[in-house]
Order: C-alpha cells, then sequence, then structure tokens
C-alpha cells in the first residue's frame, strides 16, 4: 500500500518535536511538503511559504497536518477539505465550536477526513484509567495543571490573544483526559478566570465542574509555576484512589503504579492512518466545548499585568 503524502503545515515547535519525528516513524506516512511563511522547512522536502502555494503548484498530498495557532485554522482547513485532502487539526482544533463544526460537515460531504486529535489521550496511562473507571463510582475529582509559561510559550503572543486560550492551551489537556476517562460528562457550575491587565486571555482559572450523577469535578489552572511542574488528575471512588500524573503517562490505582515510554503522538499518527484508510473522521469537541463555558460562565478577575 503507498505511503499518505502528507504536509505539516506550521512548522513550529510542535511540529519539529512531535509531528515531525512521528511521520518520519509511521510506514503509513510520507513526508511530502512542509509549509512556513518564517521558518526554512526540512533539508530535501519541497517547502512552500503557504498552502495555497503548496495545493497549486506543489507535490501531490493526500493529507495536511495544520500545526498553525488554532485562529487561522479554518482557512487553511477548509481549503484543503475543498480539494479532497485529509486534515489533522492540532489541540485546539479551531478558535470556535462553530467554525470546527462547519469543518466536520464539510469534510462528510466531500468524502475527506477530519480528525480533531487529543494527543494526551494517547498517554500511556489513559486507557486503562479509563477502563479502571468504567465498574467504578465516582466520587470526587481534582485536577491541577499548573506549569510555568514561559518555559513552554516563551514569545507567543498568540496565545495570549482571542482565540489563543491562555492557561486553557495546556488545560484543554487535562479536559481531553477527563472527558476521557470519566464514565459520565462533566459540566460547569461556577470559575474564576483571571486574566492580566495587558493580555486578553486568562493566566489561571479555578473551576468546578459536576458530573451528571452529582460528583465535584474541581480544576486548578495556572501558568505562573516555578520549579516543579503539576499536571495531574485524582480521582476518589468506591473502589480506592486513581491518579494520573505526569499528563498521563503514570497511572497509579490501589493495586499499584504503571509507567510507560511517551507514544502520545505516535498513537495520533496511527489513529489518523486508520481513519484515512477506513474513511471515517473522528471530531470530538468535548474539550473545546468545556473550555467555551468556561469563558461563557465563569466570573473574570483582572491581576497584574504579565511579561515574557
Amino acid at each position: 500500500m503507498d505511503p499518505i503524502r502528507i504536509a505539516v503545515v506550521g512548522v513550529g515547535k510542535i511540529a519539529r518535536d512531535q509531528h515531525l519525528p512521528a511521520i518520519a516513524g509511521n510506514r503509513a506516512f510520507g513526508l511530502a511538503a512542509t509549509v512556513s511563511p518564517h521558518d526554512p522547512g526540512v533539508e530535501g522536502v519541497p517547502h512552500f511559504a503557504s498552502l495555497d502555494a503548496l495545493l497549486a503548484g506543489g507535490p501531490a498530498v493526500d493529507a495536511v497536518a495544520l500545526c498553525t495557532p488554532p485562529q487561522v485554522r479554518y482557512d487553511l482547513a477548509s481549503s484543503a477539505l475543498a480539494r479532497g485532502v485529509h486534515v489533522f487539526l492540532e489541540k485546539p482544533p479551531g478558535a470556535t465550536l462553530a467554525e470546527v463544526a462547519a469543518l466536520h460537515s464539510q469534510a462528510d460531504k466531500v468524502g475527506a477526513t477530519l480528525f480533531a486529535a487529543w494527543h494526551s489521550r494517547f498517554a500511556a496511562g489513559v486507557a486503562p484509567a479509563r477502563a479502571w473507571l468504567a465498574e467504578r463510582r465516582i466520587d470526587k475529582v481534582e485536577i491541577t495543571w499548573r506549569e510555568d509559561v514561559r518555559v513552554w510559550h516563551p514569545g507567543q503572543a498568540w496565545i495570549w490573544e482571542p482565540g489563543g486560550l491562555g492557561v486553557f492551551d495546556p488545560g484543554i489537556n487535562a479536559l481531553s483526559i477527563a472527558t476521557r476517562i470519566l464514565p459520565r460528562p462533566i459540566f460547569l457550575q461556577a470559575g474564576t478566570l483571571e486574566i492580566p491587565a495587558n493580555r486578553a486571555a486568562p493566566i489561571a482559572a479555578d473551576l468546578q465542574f459536576r458530573d451528571t450523577a452529582g460528583a465535584p469535578v474541581h480544576m486548578d489552572l495556572d501558568w505562573r509555576q516555578t520549579g516543579p511542574q503539576s499536571w495531574d488528575i485524582v480521582i476518589e471512588t468506591d473502589a480506592g484512589t486513581l491518579k494520573l500524573s505526569s499528563g498521563g503517562a503514570v497511572l497509579t490505582l490501589p493495586s499499584g503504579t504503571s509507567h510507560d515510554e511517551d507514544h502520545e503522538y505516535p498513537g495520533l499518527y496511527a489513529r489518523f492512518a486508520t481513519l484515512i484508510r477506513t474513511g471515517q473522521s473522528d471530531v470530538d469537541i468535548d474539550p473545546l466545548r468545556l473550555v467555551a463555558d468556561a469563558f461563557l460562565r465563569a466570573t473574570r478577575v483582572s491581576v497584574e499585568p504579565f511579561e515574557d
């Protein structure tokens, strides 16, 4: 079977650190081109300043991976889908729920695959956590996602702009795990967003959710963490405590702790290849919907200005 010819659009840190190695390690794909108006691309691979230039006169591609900021992703995805090209959307899948829904409808109409890729769901502990929780009563959930924005997103102005999500850029990873492993839906009841006086997006958030059976789900997000970083989900159940740490890589159950190597992006590309080969899409918007609800319902509090 011929490899799926894929182009990576947006050659920044996430593309170089994760997408390009995952593509290189998956025989289902062949890197056909890269696209960026700023980055020179990969040696020996055709490079274009825009997706339009690639689609108009470049090598043929079957799929694109969009690694750009979410605010510009809709037009890129729509242009690709209009030509029957399969689309991989880095998280978050878009700047709004409505544009993701429009892309999903367009993909269905043209028969192309659209994949909203939540990489944290492919962390080693997530699938076994989901299986273990399926038969448990959930009593309480505590999500703590604290990191240093200066380490992980230095100088990325877009992330503080409308549609860039602020602290929800990492926080949505936690929500992607929670919506995957918890046996019942959760929804927001109240919350606080701390927004720097010179920014449009929050630097911290404290959110109170509950599931449909009434179990409380508390979420603590902060981008001002220094020293050790915290990416933990602790779930109290009728059978004891489950803890996912290190962003889902480490799973601790009453029976012990398990840890496996990082295979998030290889897992994403394996899933993308399967979707393309079977003519399906995978567009789960639940994590983004919860973020939208936070912006809709939580109280906004102005805090001191933030500078990188």
